[in-house]
C-alpha cells in the first residue's frame, strides 16, 4: 500500500520574505528599483500584519515618457515541480497596472514560462498562460472550468504554446471567475492561487477567501480533492518534463507604456478606461491599488509513502515534523 503526499520544502511568508529573493532592476519599460530603493522608498516592506507589500509609486507625477518606479522580485532558488500555493489579501489593478505572477526558466521561452495570475486595466478574470519552445500544445478538452484564449486565427483556440518574437501569447486560458482578478479579488478579501506542476500536467486552481479547502490552511494539501482546475496543461499535448526546467518564481508589477505592442500595452483602446495611456501612466492617482499584499507563499514537493500492514500501518524515511504529522493523517483514514 502506497500514496502520494504534499511535503513543505520551502515558505516565504513574514518578516523574512524578501530574503531569499533577487530584485530586478534592469532596462525594461518600467522604472524597477533595486532593493535598497525599494525599501527606502516604501515600495516594499513588511506591514503590522506581517503581510509582505510591493507596491508601485503611487505619489509622483511623471513627465512625457517617464517611468514610474515599481518593484519586480525572483527568487534565487529554482524549481523543476511543485506545489505553489499563494495567499493574497490584495493584488495589483486599475488602468494601465499590468501585474504578473509566474514562473520561469533561464533559457526562454525554451524552459517554459508559465503565468499563473495575470491581468491588465480593470479587468474582472484572471489569464493564465504557457510559454514554451516548439511542439508543446494545450489539450482543450473538459478537463478544466475555465475558456482558451481565442486568438490566431480568430474564433479559434489558440492551442499551441510555442512562443517566439513575432508571436509571444502561448497559449491561456480565462478564469470566468470574477472574483479571480482586480476589485473583485479585493472587496472578498483574495483567496489563494494554487499551482501544481508534475510530469502528468500544470494545473492551475483559484480559490476565493470564503472557499479555501481545509486541507491548504491546515498545511496538508491535497489537490486531488479540490474539483477541476481553472486550467490545466497536459502531458499528452505537451512533454512538461522537457518543456519546464529550472524555475525562478517571479512577481511583477508594470505600468503600460505609451506604444507597448503586446497583449497588455495593445488592450488600452478597448479597456474601457478613460483617456490615454500616456496621461494614465503619468498621474499618480491611478496607481492607489497597483499592490501586491502576500500573505504567504508555500512550495510542497511531493513524496510517496508505504504502508506495510495494517499491524505494521506505514514505514517512512523520517523528513521532520511536518513529514510525520501528514503521514499520521493519511494512515487515520485508512
Amino acid at each position: 500500500l502506497s500514496s502520494n503526499i504534499w511535503i513543505e520544502e520551502d515558505v516565504y511568508s513574514g518578516s523574512t520574505f524578501f530574503d531569499k529573493w533577487d530584485f530586478f532592476n534592469a532596462t525594461d519599460p518600467t522604472s524597477y528599483v533595486n532593493r535598497s530603493t525599494a525599501f527606502n522608498n516604501g515600495l516594499a516592506f513588511i506591514n503590522d500584519k506581517n503581510q509582505a507589500i510591493m507596491r508601485m509609486d503611487n505619489t509622483s507625477f511623471l513627465q512625457d515618457n517617464g517611468f514610474r518606479d515599481s518593484v519586480r522580485i525572483s527568487s534565487q532558488k529554482t524549481y523543476n515541480s511543485g506545489l505553489f500555493i499563494l495567499d493574497l489579501t490584495h493584488a495589483p489593478w486599475g488602468c494601465s497596472v499590468w501585474p504578473a505572477f509566474w514562473t520561469v526558466g533561464g533559457n526562454w521561452p525554451n524552459n517554459g514560462e508559465i503565468d499563473v495570475f495575470e491581468g491588465v486595466h480593470d479587468n474582472t478574470h484572471n489569464q493564465m498562460t504557457w510559454h514554451t519552445g516548439p511542439n508543446c500544445n494545450l489539450t482543450v478538452t473538459s478537463n478544466f472550468t475555465g475558456t482558451a484564449s481565442v486568438s490566431h486565427p480568430p474564433d479559434l483556440a489558440h492551442t499551441s504554446c510555442f512562443s517566439f518574437p513575432a508571436d509571444n501569447s502561448g497559449c491561456a486560458v480565462i478564469d470566468w471567475s470574477r472574483a479571480s482578478y482586480g476589485p473583485h479579488f479585493d472587496a472578498l478579501n483574495g483567496g489563494v492561487f494554487a499551482m501544481k506542476w508534475d510530469n502528468s500536467s500544470i494545473a492551475i486552481w483559484f480559490f476565493y477567501r470564503q472557499s479555501i479547502p481545509s486541507d491548504i490552511t491546515q498545511g496538508a494539501p491535497d489537490p486531488t480533492g479540490w474539483g477541476q482546475p481553472a486550467s490545466e496543461l497536459l502531458n499528452d499535448g505537451c512533454d512538461i518534463a522537457s518543456h519546464f526546467q529550472g524555475h525562478s518564481i517571479v512577481f511583477a508589477l508594470v505600468h503600460l507604456v505609451y506604444s507597448l505592442g503586446d497583449w497588455a500595452g495593445s488592450s488600452f483602446g478597448t479597456s474601457g478606461c478613460p483617456g490615454t495611456c500616456g496621461a494614465t501612466v503619468q498621474n499618480p492617482s491611478n496607481f492607489v491599488n497597483a499592490s501586491w499584499m502576500i500573505n504567504s507563499l508555500h512550495v510542497y514537493q511531493q513524496r510517496t509513502i508505504i504502508g506495510v500492514s495494517s499491524a505494521a500501518p506505514y514505514t517512512f524515511i523520517p523528513l521532520g515534523s511536518a513529514f510525520l504529522a501528514a503521514v499520521f493523517s493519511l494512515w487515520s483514514t485508512f
